[in-house]
């Protein structure tokens, strides 16, 4: 294992059986590279690459310190994923979407309160059947709306590991595509109704229905992109 990894290891071991806690001040790096035994330009590479994944935090004049260790800051490098994926690689990123979104969606038809379900429903009304076929500030909107709507749903289950991952899994810049070519075929009041559709289950407090209405919603943005990349292809 190289110097550097080696480090970035043992200092993880630590953090993990409670040795260092979050909020706790790390050695300096002098003290920490000399009882770890490397040098300190490696013990110096581990705290960067700590710090990067959100695991560490350097405060300025005051030292390195762990961090809460918030699932969102340790997932925050992972949120690039779907912003960058491209091909089948993106076809994988919805995959998995499929696996996660109708369970986090049918937990959510379980859990969500009234002021969680109208807030839903405003948010839901933000989003243009015709696609922000009106001006460029309504396609926005929409856009907008149908990221914070997912979004919302798996906050209401409560699980914030889980609401990180999602963060990673969704992308807005994916989202705009998808608009924008059913917009251009036409055909994006299906996707309103998928979303309408999601809605009525988790107002019905149904979480077959909505684990149905999700599987159903993400299928049809996969089958949608294979499209667009034949398309692409040819």
């Amino acid at each position: 294992m190289p110097v550097t990894q080696r480090a970035i290891e043992r200092i993880k071991e630590r953090i993990a059986d409670g040795t260092l806690k979050p909020g706790d001040r790390l050695p300096t790096e002098r003290e920490l590279a000399s009882d770890l035994g490397v040098s300190r330009s490696s013990m110096r590479e581990a705290i960067r690459a700590l710090t990067t994944l959100g695991v560490l935090e350097a405060r300025h004049g005051a030292g390195v310190y762990v961090t809460a260790l918030r699932p969102a800051d340790l997932l925050e490098t992972f949120s690039v994923l779907a912003e960058v994926s491209q091909g089948e690689t993106l076809i994988e990123v919805l995959q998995v979407r499929r696996m996660l979104e109708p369970a986090a969606t049918a937990l959510a038809a379980a859990r969500a309160d009234d002021a969680q379900l109208r807030r839903l429903g405003e948010i839901l009304n933000r989003m243009d059947a015709d696609g922000g076929s009106a001006g460029a500030d309504a396609y926005a909107d929409t856009v907008s709306a149908d990221l914070t709507f997912h979004q919302a749903i798996v906050e209401i289950t409560g699980n914030a590991t889980l609401a990180a991952i999602n963060d990673g899994l969704s992308s807005r810049t994916f989202n705009a595509r998808v608009w924008r070519g059913h917009r251009e075929a036409g055909i994006t009041a299906r996707l309103r109704e998928d979303h309408e559709r999601i809605y009525r289950a988790l107002r019905a407090r149904d979480p077959d229905a909505a684990r149905a209405a999700a599987t159903m919603h993400v299928l049809e943005v996969e089958r949608w992109l294979r499209a667009d990349l034949t398309d692409d292809v040819g």
